[in-house]
């Protein structure tokens, strides 16, 4: 969502005639996501994507089609013939995608706001029967609802959309309907990725730069004011001159966090981990050798970590891709992040069982 969004606000205030369309179901490997968007507009503009390039043009023209008649359609697409003429996925999935006249509404108000102040959220969408389709209600951090669905749905709704925001899972619900199966699609929307980069190194300059090319809020810490400017880091959305530790402890780290300890100074590094250590932090990586972070987890177990803890910390931080200059060794450093927010293990794609995009 997050992808479209300026879009949607720049074609609202040309007073364009917009279709918006949302991938909500994939069966076997696809390239995107449920969740992912993409919108047109009537005089032909486009931003986002469900596909990445497979189906687009089938989805514009339905697009259109969605505009004459204001009636939104979900839309299946599966594999492409084997000479290429039919649409569909080349890669061997099935997708199924909600396309649907853009209204501002309240409930698409409410998760707007919430992305831009970065909180999380979670929308419900209806797409079957007939005449549940684009019907939606929203759940917000402070448990507030917004929408309906339907009367003898929505208690059942709110109650699986919660489950999901538990789980940070995105699903189609099914659910008894006037003798009929109502489906609904639940997406979680969560607060953007933070990463946290303890020591302005040369490292730290291309990590920053790859991290927020892929949508994370970034901080730069080091105490040292020579380094941690804003002229080698414009990109940064805060440079912090201060103790690691301290700003980390008020970070209110979460599973969305990401800790990067780049320092390889032990008066900087063991505050920071203990920090990262106490909290819920998604990825925790240190720069340095098996035996200077041996000499670290003796540090930690002091101050009660356990083995369980101290295995959350991965170090010698990174894939192991033979990087050697500042940027692949951030390549290397991003590749594990993603490996480990994803549950993968970062093995090639040539030799993983089954689809591609599918489970572990």
């Amino acid at each position: 969502m997050r992808d479209v969004l300026s879009d949607l606000d720049g074609w609202r205030e040309q007073g364009e005639e917009i279709a918006l369309a949302t991938l909500v179901r994939v069966r076997g490997s696809a390239p995107r996501l449920p969740g992912a968007r993409f919108c047109v507009t009537r005089s032909g503009r486009m931003a986002g994507s469900v596909s990445g390039g497979c189906v687009e043009n089938d989805v514009y023209e339905r697009a259109m089609q969605v505009l004459d008649s204001g009636q939104p359609v979900v839309a299946s697409y599966g594999i492409a013939d084997e000479m290429g003429f039919a649409v569909g996925l080349s890669c061997g999935g099935t997708i199924d995608v909600l396309i649907e006249p853009f209204v501002e509404e309240d409930v698409w108000n409410s998760i707007r706001r919430a992305v831009e102040q970065q909180r999380p959220a979670a929308v419900a969408i209806g797409l079957a029967p007939p005449a549940l389709i684009g019907r939606k209600l929203a759940l917000l951090e402070d448990a507030r609802t917004l929408g309906a669905i339907d009367a003898s749905l929505d208690e059942q709704i709110i109650a699986a959309a919660r489950a999901a925001w538990r789980r940070g899972a995105t699903e189609v619900l099914s659910l008894p309907w006037h003798g009929e199966k109502a489906s609904v699609f639940i997406e979680v929307i969560p607060p953007p990725l933070r990463l946290f980069i303890v020591g302005a190194t040369q490292i730290a300059i291309a990590l920053c730069r790859m991290a927020k090319g892929l949508g994370f809020w970034v901080s730069i810490i080091d105490a040292r004011g020579t380094y941690a400017t804003r002229e080698r880091f414009p990109e940064a959305d805060a440079i912090l001159l201060a103790e690691p530790g301290e700003v980390l402890g008020r970070a209110g780290l979460d599973a969305y966090s990401h800790v990067v300890i780049l320092t390889h100074d032990p008066k900087f590094d063991i505050p920071a981990l203990a920090r990262a250590l106490g909290s819920e932090t998604g990825y925790i990586g240190v720069m340095g050798s098996r035996g200077t972070h041996g000499r670290r987890a003796v540090s930690l177990a002091r101050e009660g970590f356990t083995e369980a803890d101290l295995s959350r910390i991965r170090a010698p931080i990174g894939l192991d891709i033979g990087a050697r200059s500042p940027e692949e060794i951030a390549l290397a450093i991003f590749a594990e992040m993603v490996a480990v927010r994803r549950q993968r293990d970062g093995r090639a794609l040539r030799e993983k069982k089954g689809a591609i995009h599918g489970g572990a």
